[in-house]
């Protein structure tokens, strides 16, 4: 196995340079002058189909963080505000949660981002072990721009945290990006809903200004909540 982990075909070159090539050009699409402000009321909540969910698939109220594992504010809002989330409102059903990769920091980003889709599907329960221990292993913000994600270093994760997942079809899944697929379709998830910073939490179909304003969130995930009784 470990000859087979330095083992990177060109055409995971070629794929992950095309997936970066999209990211970076939709990133400076939307932070021009003309772009959509990072608050904002969409028509429709972001489709979570497929996507990682944690909590009742029946709740009234959804969460969903546009997030990038080398992103050092999506650390900084794991580590703070999603326990408070999870506590008051996914514990207690009222809203379920879910993730949409958002790699914006380039190959590294991609990476962690089809390591992600492979542990999820492999073994969802285990998922969210893994994706917080990811977070965790982020360099300090001054080390922010050290290359530290490497598919070695995501299988290293994945045993840390005893994910139920076979590894060497988690290193495949890397090297080969078996789920290009689902990290392209989070980004026309990206672009349609006018994402430029990471995090981006909408509470269903609401962007939030800032992501770390905890009563903001409340408050609109009580006024969903309101409503739906209502209905």
């Amino acid at each position: 196995m470990t000859n087979k982990k330095n083992q990177f075909p060109k055409t995971m070159v070629v794929i992950t340079l095309i997936i970066v090539g999209l990211v970076i050009a939709t990133f400076y699409s939307l932070t021009r002058n003309d772009a959509v402000a990072p608050t904002n009321e969409f028509e429709e909540i972001p489709n979570i189909e497929g996507q990682p969910t944690l909590g009742n698939e029946g709740a009234p109220v959804t969460v969903i963080e546009f997030g990038d594992y080398k992103c050092p504010a999506c650390k900084a809002w794991d580590e703070s505000i999603f326990p408070l989330l999870k506590e008051s409102y996914i514990d207690t059903g009222k809203v379920n949660y879910s993730y949409i990769n958002t790699p914006f920091h380039g190959e590294e980003s991609v990476l962690a981002a089809l390591a992600s889709e492979s542990v999820w599907d492999q073994d969802p329960e285990g998922f969210w072990n893994f994706h917080k221990e990811v977070f965790q292993q982020q360099p300090d913000v001054q080390n922010h721009d050290d290359a530290w994600i490497t598919p070695e270093k995501l299988i290293e994760i994945a045993e840390q945290v005893n994910v139920n997942v076979d590894l060497d079809q988690l290193m495949n899944d890397i090297v080969n990006q078996t789920y290009v697929d689902e990290v392209l379709n989070d980004q026309a998830q990206v672009e349609k809903f006018n994402v430029s910073l990471t995090p981006s939490i909408f509470i269903n179909d609401t962007m939030v200004e800032d992501p770390f304003d905890y009563d903001t969130i409340v408050k609109l995930i009580e006024e969903n909540l309101e409503e739906n009784e209502r209905e």
